[in-house]
């Protein structure tokens, strides 16, 4: 028994799908992995917006939501994350009060001000201005979502005029929201000021900058000080991590050698502001040193459930603790190895960290030092039924 309340796990999809995939057979294949998380028991999923760059491809997190609810009968689904300087506040929040309804409550509302410059250069914003027009956008939504009253705002990108919603979301009094912090203060800032979940999404978050999981919940804690409001509940606090499992370290290598080095490209290349590739260094090498060279890095884990649980481990000491981690989404290694992946880490992680272990183990122990005092006795019991028959019939044996 221990006295840490138990991990949630998902896992958070931007997606990522090399160029040169079927878009839609890649669609298919994020909805198999979410009905695979599903029957192995996984309590979440995540789905991004990106709408340029060819590599990160579902649109609308909420079409692909709405999709997945249909597939699914467990996780939470979250929109990971929708940016809000895309859209009108009060037409997303109308939006996502529909889809509460259509999942049952399923829905998480993550939120962030917009990850790929590509995507805010062609809607013609700045961005500099994204986290100032985030925050008004968060503002207005959340009043949408915690009044009844009709809501009015001005900014120079929106204009409501007693704006209301004509359905409320199907969870009281709204979806759980969160907030996306990468590598600025700005996603712990807003978590704090207007009371909502925090979620972490930079690998190197576990040492670099204000969103560094070391320093992110006093960032949050800070400002709900400021604002006059307790602080958000640790449990709320989502944070990603990277890793593939397999059997070996030495299969987990060799299972990473089918998508890594292209993932690192992307990164590197066309999208190299987004700081999930870890630099490996340069110079020519095969396929299997550079996917070595990458799990050397020490922000990921390539191996086994036991280098996964000590990864964990370590996250929670540092951070001080927090409610969910979540599994990036990856192309690294074959569907295949993927789904297996994600079993063994349903396996043996999961349980570890939600203490469904603790209570077979004690009761097998328990079972064992009773063995001589109630086996004997059990023994006793049949030799004395079998001779109370045999004199009863007056049959013979033994």
């Amino acid at each position: 028994m221990t006295d840490r309340a138990p991990l949630n796990f998902g896992v958070f999809y931007a997606p990522f799908h090399p160029v040169g995939q079927d878009p839609a057979l890649a669609l298919e294949y994020d909805l198999e992995r979410v009905e695979a998380l599903d029957r192995f028991g996984f309590d979440e999923a995540w789905f991004g917006e990106h709408h340029s760059g060819g590599y990160e491809i579902i649109a609308s997190p909420e079409i692909f939501i709405a999709a997945a609810a249909q597939r699914t009968k467990h996780l939470k689904l979250g929109t990971g994350v929708v940016s809000l300087p895309y859209h009108h506040p009060w037409l997303l929040a109308d939006r996502l009060a529909m889809l509460d309804n259509l999942t049952r409550g399923r829905l998480i509302f993550g939120a962030g001000p917009g990850a790929l410059p590509t995507d805010a250069h062609v809607l013609g914003i700045d961005p500099v201005d994204q986290r100032r027009m985030m925050e008004e956008s968060l503002e207005a939504v959340l009043a949408l979502f915690r009044g009844e009253e009709p809501v009015s705002r001005r900014t120079d990108w929106f204009t409501m005029n007693e704006a209301h919603l004509q359905v409320r979301p199907y969870t009281w009094p709204h979806p759980e929201v969160a907030v996306a912090a990468m590598v600025s203060p700005s996603g712990p800032r807003l978590a704090g000021r207007y009371g909502t979940s925090l979620l972490s999404l930079s690998m190197s978050a576990a040492s670099e900058g204000f969103a560094a999981i070391g320093k992110a919940w006093g960032v949050v804690e800070e400002q709900a000080r400021q604002a006059g409001r307790p602080a958000p509940d640790r449990a709320s606090w989502r944070v990603l991590g990277t890793m593939h499992l397999a059997e070996t370290a030495d299969q987990a290598i060799e299972d990473c050698t089918y998508g890594l080095p292209e993932f690192a490209d992307y990164f590197g290349a066309g999208a190299g502001f987004v700081p999930l590739a870890q630099d490996t260094g340069s110079g020519p090498r095969t396929r299997r040193e550079f996917v070595e060279a990458y799990a050397d890095s020490g922000n990921v884990v390539i191996g086994t459930p036991d280098d996964a649980i000590t990864y964990i481990e370590g996250l929670l000491e540092q951070s001080g603790g927090f409610g969910t981690f979540l599994l990036l989404g990856h192309d690294w290694a074959s569907p295949e190895r993927t789904l297996n992946s994600y079993r063994l880490f349903a396996q043996h992680v999961l349980p570890h960290f939600k203490g469904r272990l603790s209570a077979p183990r004690a009761a097998h122990r328990w079972a064992v030092d009773k063995r001589e005092q109630l086996f004997g006795r059990a023994g006793e019991a049949i030799v004395n039924a079998v001779t109370t028959h045999q004199r009863d019939t007056g049959a013979e044996g033994t």
